[in-house]
């Protein structure tokens, strides 16, 4: 079985709340841009950002995360979205993000609480869309030992009017997933970790999948490499299994990430459409016991 035969389906599925999507989506991070790095990248190729959204749903891919803040000089994600899959196929599910945001120029601001509905209807117009099918609320670093409460109860809010379907967390603790829970439900928590990036809050993946919520993590490629993105070098233990099975180091990262748990959804991002069928060939790939313990003792390694 070639990449370009396998489909998103082979991941296996999962529920958000009650909106069933495949295992592996797509993350509209790098859409906009050339490279990871906000506002400092050249905007990309419009096509070929429209043509990576397009073989991805053709692929089976029916989770897309995107945020309205994720924009370039030229391009905004949402609106790529938007030009590319508009009228949207009724089972794609668009995850977006907010209390962040970023000015016309670029410049990263804060929402208050009493700001965050304006934040989430700037999605919908952006995505041409009445309601959002999940919201997460995304954490600010300096709110790591803080409360959520205020800025999550808005959400819910909004999700009580209608605006919102489903709500999520982002760059979340475990403190923060019990906090929020006692507000409203949670479908999901979107954290850093991938291979040789460890969760920063150990409990919280097992707690999610305990509670039934869907693990979400973002940089499953880039690792330890996080927003600088995949360093080329990978260690000899990721080739090796990757020479074993005749594929790419990405396809076994990613396919020891899904691996984690059947809750645990990977939402690899990319410029390239032939590597969205690469991403989304993970998830035929079944990694052995021993494959998947070499690759664990790896990650604790931190690498």
């Amino acid at each position: 079985m070639t990449s370009e035969t396998i489909t998103a389906a082979a991941a296996g599925t999962w529920k958000l709340g009650d909106l069933t999507v495949n295992r592996i989506g797509l993350g509209a991070m790098r859409l906009p841009q050339n490279g990871e790095a906000f506002g400092d990248a050249a905007p990309s190729d419009r096509g070929r950002a429209i043509a990576v959204l397009r073989r991805a749903v053709e692929l089976g891919v029916n989770h897309i995360d995107t945020a309205a803040f994720y924009f370039s000089a030229l391009r905004s994600a949402n609106e790529l979205i938007n030009r590319a899959l508009a009228p949207y196929p009724d089972d794609l599910v668009i995850a977006t993000k907010v209390w962040p945001g970023r000015d016309p120029s670029g410049k990263w601001w804060w929402a208050t609480p009493e700001q965050l509905r304006g934040q989430v209807e700037e999605n919908l117009r952006q995505l041409g869309r009445d309601h959002l099918d999940v919201v997460n609320l995304r954490i600010p670093p300096s709110r790591v030992t803080g409360s959520v409460t205020e800025h999550f109860g808005a959400l819910a809010e909004l999700r009580e009017a209608g605006l919102i379907r489903h709500l999520g967390l982002s760059n979340a603790t475990a403190a923060h997933l019990a906090e929020a829970q006692a507000i409203a439900p949670v479908v999901c928590v979107q954290n850093p970790y991938g291979l040789g990036l460890r969760p920063r809050d150990h409990v919280l993946p097992q707690a999610c999948a305990e509670r039934g919520i869907a693990f979400v993590p973002f940089f499953a490629i880039a690792g330890s490499g996080e927003e600088a993105g995949v360093s080329g070098v990978d260690s000899e233990e990721v080739l090796a299994v990757a020479r074993a099975h005749g594929v790419s180091a990405a396809r076994v990262r990613l396919a020891w990430t899904l691996g984690q748990g059947p809750n645990v959804l990977a939402i690899p991002g990319t410029g390239d459409p032939d590597h969205v069928a690469d991403n989304i060939a993970a998830g035929a790939l079944r990694l052995s016991a021993d494959e998947m313990a070499r690759l664990d003792f790896l990650h604790r390694a931190g690498g």
